[in-house]
């Protein structure tokens, strides 16, 4: 269920039983440690703790340097709840049926390389690598998506569980 495009917060559905409770995520986290100075390590987050329709959520500005490869990791969460759930795991265990997707706008430069897969070797995205070239500014829009049954690498198919457009600087 999409709630707003700008800076979605949608409910992850962990199966199709109806009795199940749904997750609301709250937090994604975007860590990127630089692949040639492992000391450059950089965190973006989208956070959203009272869910939709409450207070607007607070969304970080990325910021990475021109031609350089960082290597990414996506954390989920759900911090409504004390202590908070961490949803990485979940998706992780879920893997068959979920993907994050990274889109960069026209001019934005920079590209992404999946570096994990699932058991069919379609991506998943919890662990990825940014590489970016050129001075540039634009929006990359991540998406996690649902796609119990249908998943094949497009980002069409299936449900969104978040989606985050987060403004970008190469600089």
């Amino acid at each position: 269920m999409l709630l707003n495009v700008a800076c979605t917060l949608a409910v992850l559905k962990k199966t199709t039983d109806p009795d199940e409770e749904q997750e609301l995520i709250t937090t994604l986290k975007i860590v990127a440690t630089n692949s040639t100075n492992p000391s450059d390590v950089r965190t973006f987050m989208f956070k959203d703790l009272d869910g939709a329709g409450g207070n607007e959520p607070t969304i970080d500005n990325v910021s990475l340097a021109a031609n350089e490869v960082y290597n990414v990791a996506i954390e989920v969460l759900d911090e409504s709840k004390v202590p908070a759930e961490n949803i990485t795991a979940e998706i992780a265990a879920e893997k068959n049926d979920h993907q994050l997707f990274f889109v960069p706008s026209v001019g934005l430069n920079l590209t992404n390389t999946y570096q994990d897969a699932d058991d069919n070797n379609l991506p998943v995205g919890l662990a990825t690598k940014f590489t970016t070239g050129a001075v540039s500014t634009g929006i990359l829009t991540v998406t996690l998506k649902h796609q119990p049954d249908t998943k094949d690498n497009n980002i069409a198919t299936g449900e969104t569980d978040v989606q985050v457009n987060f403004s970008t600087v190469i600089q």
